[in-house]
């Protein structure tokens, strides 16, 4: 097992046992745990992420800690956009759809507000990092 999976199921799992609620980098901040289909594979994933709300809708980012490439989760919306996300003890049904730029800057520009290691992964990478909203369906 990689370590971002060993890191990415204990995250899950106190996910689940604390009603949506988790400590250490996420404490406070807004996390839920997206359910995607590979885009290669067609195995089922579950991946825990911050999100925005926007509206009645929520954008989660692509930064993957400003590596220089996109995380596995993006290409997987993309190849299979219908999905469902775990909100607090909620199970949502969504539709991802990636932002063009004019729709992604102010999402983008008020989560590198509220929480500025967004920012420093911008500044880590020369990628311009994915902004998915997930539409509720």
């Amino acid at each position: 097992m990689s370590d971002t999976r060993s890191w990415n199921d204990k995250v899950i799992d106190e996910f689940r046992a604390n009603e949506g609620r988790v400590g250490g980098p996420f404490e406070g901040a807004p996390l839920l745990l997206l359910h995607h289909i590979g885009a290669k594979s067609g195995t089922e994933r579950v991946t825990p992420m911050m999100y925005q709300a926007v509206g009645d809708d929520l954008a989660v980012f692509a930064s993957y800690a400003g590596e220089d490439v996109h995380p596995a989760w993006y290409h997987n919306l993309l190849a299979n956009p219908d999905v469902t996300a775990e909100i607090g003890t909620d199970t949502v049904a969504l539709r991802a759809r990636d932002l063009p730029a004019d729709e992604r800057a102010p999402i983008w520009e008020k989560q590198k507000a509220d929480y500025p290691g967004f920012a420093g992964y911008e500044q880590k990478t020369s990628r311009t990092i994915p902004v998915v909203l997930l539409e509720r369906r």
